[in-house]
């Protein structure tokens, strides 16, 4: 305390804002944002040489004060401006409510960045005895496989369903884990749906550009024997889809600062998804290899039964069931 006076009262808080003066840099948009290289600990340095010396606690509860905190960079900034942004919100809001109504369920699906098996480094920190030990260098080579989650949320049931991949993220993939999500879990929460909603971001494995994810999607009514309405998300806009905000920063928290050295370590961590709320997660694996660069072709584009919205067709659509062959 009586150092945290002297710091308020007399030359000590003269010398740190001179020291300061010099090693801190702004923000030209932002007045209000601040920020410094110099630690508590060479603050404090600096200032016995000045001739007023003072522990590095108290630079560091200065600091505080002044807002000079250690923080993390935040990805928030928008990338870009999608033309009909709002417009398509509103219609994502029009379907959900539709949906609701009518008893009809709706889902929320992405697929969460691969990740590595093996002995290799993952950021995060967790209680224990002895640290965990990992290679050196993050080399691929040194993997001994991969894991790709791909999730299905149910906002009613406030669940999460993720399938791993442990091949390559493509859009058979998607389906076939929106697949084993249906005919496992959805079909017996909602026996008498008619339709089920998709909403899901605009690229990845389930692009709205791409012609073979619709050809996917139309073999998985196919399968099913049931309409599937598919909502994007527009361009820029992947954060507000409900699984990435509701979900996978909870998968990252369970398995922050723990090795992924085998495919049963992963399973358990991302069972442990859960939160006080009632959030629940269950995790199958999917061990199918998926080959990559497949392409429509123009006999797969002229015959393809997609049913596009009149209301921004490029990221509203159904797959009606042609010939199912319904599989339970």
């Amino acid at each position: 305390m009586v150092e945290k006076k002297i710091v308020e009262d007399g030359v000590i808080e003269h010398n740190l804002n001179q020291l300061l003066a010099h090693r801190t840099a702004g923000n030209p948009d932002d007045a209000t944002i601040r920020f410094t290289d110099l630690s508590p600990h060479q603050l404090a340095h600096r200032l016995q040489q000045l001739g007023t010396p003072v522990s590095h606690e108290t630079v560091r509860q200065w600091m505080k004060e002044k807002k000079l905190r250690l923080r993390r960079i935040q990805k928030v900034l928008i990338c870009g401006h999608s033309a009909y942004r709002d417009q398509q919100f509103e219609r994502i809001a029009e379907l959900i409510e539709q949906y609701q109504v009518a008893g009809n369920p709706y889902f929320s699906i992405d697929t969460k960045a691969r990740e590595f098996l093996g002995q290799l480094y993952r950021k995060g920190r967790v209680r224990c005895t002895q640290p965990f030990q990992a290679f050196a260098h993050d080399f691929p080579n040194l993997a001994t496989g991969v894991v790709i989650p791909h999730g299905s949320y149910d906002p009613l049931h406030n669940s999460v369903h993720l399938n791993l991949g442990i091949s390559r993220d493509t859009t058979q993939f998607a389906c076939d884990s929106l697949a084993w999500f249906w005919r496992q879990i959805g079909l017996v929460r909602y026996p008498n749906a008619r339709s089920i909603l998709i909403l899901c971001d605009g690229g990845g494995s389930n692009s709205s550009r791409k012609y073979i994810f619709k050809y996917d999607l139309q073999r998985l009514a196919n399968r099913i024997g049931l309409e599937i309405r598919i909502a994007h998300y527009p361009s820029y806009c992947s954060k507000y889809n409900p699984i990435e905000r509701r979900f996978f920063p909870h998968v990252g928290r369970a398995c922050q600062g723990r090795l992924f050295d085998c495919l049963d370590t992963v399973v358990a961590l991302m069972h442990k998804a859960t939160t006080s709320t009632g959030l629940k997660t269950t995790v199958n694996v999917i061990y199918q290899k998926y080959l990559a660069g497949r392409e429509a072709s123009e006999e797969i584009k002229r015959n393809l039964q997609i049913v596009y919205d009149e209301v921004l067709p490029q990221w509203n659509y159904r797959a009606i069931p042609q010939n199912p062959t319904l599989v339970v």
